[in-house]
């Protein structure tokens, strides 16, 4: 696989739910661009579970650069957040986002109950996700004359360029965003354009 390419969740997965000694482990898988974008997901989560006594979970962000977080919410060290993220891992995901609401049902489960009852949990909500292949993405600003118009589109239609904005005067300025892997031969394919400023940043 290469670094422009990872594997990630197409949309939320549905709610599953594991019993295990009477205790209701609600699992939840969802697609994630930013840490910020997890505290509203969670908020949701503690609304729709008012008596939930723990909502544990674990993410994980980033490519090249990874960054996760794995947290407990009370249980004791180690026995939710991680075996979650463990999950995360095994499925290779990134920009994801997998929680487990725990409902207590009056039986204690020990260390190595609750292990298995977080990981188990974690494993069937991605089990039943729809797991897709995606690409980064490049944001390219494309400057050039008006006359041009015509071969940039066609261009841009080729690669399956997405347009954020157009600017058209004398001078046009196109933001674009493209599959980084489709880059490279887009910007050469428009440089063959006499007259064509190119300025780009990736995402």
């Amino acid at each position: 696989m290469h670094s422009h390419q990872y594997k990630t969740l197409e949309r939320p997965a549905r709610e599953i739910l594991l019993k295990e000694r009477k205790s209701k482990f609600f699992g939840y898988a969802f697609p994630l661009t930013s840490e910020s974008d997890s505290k509203p997901l969670l908020t949701e989560l503690r609304k729709k579970h008012p008596n939930a006594n723990h909502i544990c979970y674990a993410w994980r962000l980033g490519l090249k650069e990874q960054k996760y977080r794995a947290y407990d919410d009370g249980e004791p060290k180690n026995t939710a957040g991680m075996p979650i993220y463990g999950q995360i891992q095994s499925f290779g995901l990134t920009n994801v986002l997998v929680a487990v609401v725990r409902i207590f049902g009056g039986t204690k489960l020990g260390a190595s109950g609750l292990i298995s009852a977080y990981r188990t949990t974690a494993k069937q909500v991605l089990e039943g996700s729809a797991i897709i292949e995606a690409y980064t993405l490049v944001d390219i600003s494309i400057t050039f004359d008006y006359p041009q118009m015509e071969p940039v589109m066609r261009i841009l239609k080729k690669n399956n360029a997405i347009l954020n904005s157009r600017i058209s005067a004398l001078r046009c300025t196109l933001k674009i965003t493209l599959e980084e892997h489709r880059a490279e031969q887009t910007i050469n394919a428009l440089k063959a354009i006499p007259g064509l400023r190119l300025e780009f940043k990736t995402v």
